[in-house]
């Protein structure tokens, strides 16, 4: 289950004569996880597999995408001239370490200025949980439980990095302002999917043995309208030009 921001693919930019920035691409277009990684370069310089072992900490939270791509996106970064790579020795062994630019700044302060498109919910067990009709009880109320146990697992890291921003012993204390905002949404994610989840069960636990038979608890489906109606008073207006 997860939470994953839909962004358009961001403008590509290349080098011209005489440095500047432009708009013809030099290689694959610049994308989201372009910057998502890019982002990451501006916290600190990191070898690719540092990257890759910091991802499921941070970025891959929110932008899990970008996991993939992790070999790849640096690479894009430097032929587009906002990362340097510079080879290192580790022991024997070889590393490339990969460090923002200038024009890599730049480009960062340049695509945070637009807002971006709103989360969009992908979930596996949410997909059962629609069509739980076809199914059984108890396999409705399983996805339920794995639910809410993915929900626990995922916040066990959240609850940790947040007790080290407290006691200031954060591997990056100085982003704890920048990192908070983004860990209230994770905590209240997670709690929303455990908390769902346990009142979704209490619902599938009052079904008959046939799905097809359920009907829906009039006082549910009343404080579900209230929930709902939290965004009334935002609406828009709308346009009333012929």
């Amino acid at each position: 289950m997860g939470l994953i921001p839909d962004y358009a693919e961001g403008a590509a930019m290349s080098r011209g004569p005489e440095g500047e920035s432009g708009t013809v691409p030099r290689g694959p277009a610049l994308t989201t996880t372009s910057y998502a990684v890019l982002g990451l370069l501006s916290v600190r310089s990191w070898s690719t597999y540092e990257l890759a072992r910091h991802m499921d900490r941070s970025l891959g939270r929110i932008w899990p995408r970008a996991q993939s791509k992790i070999y790849e996106e640096p690479k894009k970064l430097v032929r587009h001239g906002l990362a340097r790579a510079e080879r290192e020795a580790v022991g024997r062994r070889p590393r490339t370490v990969y460090t923002i630019t200038g024009r890599g700044r730049a480009a960062l302060a340049d695509w945070l200025r637009e807002p971006g498109a709103g989360p969009v919910l992908e979930s596996e067990q949410l997909v059962k949980v629609f069509y739980a009709e076809s199914g059984t009880p108890a396999d409705t109320l399983a996805t339920l439980r794995a639910a809410r146990a993915w929900a626990v697992e995922r916040n066990e890291d959240n609850l940790a990095a947040a007790r080290a921003y407290l006691e200031g012993r954060a591997a990056f204390q100085e982003r704890a302002a920048q990192t908070l905002l983004v860990g209230r949404f994770l905590t209240d994610y997670y709690r929303l999917v455990a908390e769902w989840a346990d009142w979704a069960a209490g619902c599938v636990e009052q079904w008959p043995d046939d799905p097809h038979e359920a009907v829906a608890d009039p006082e549910e489906l009343a404080e579900t309208i209230r929930r709902a109606e939290w965004s009334e008073g935002e609406r828009r207006p709308t346009d009333s030009r012929p």
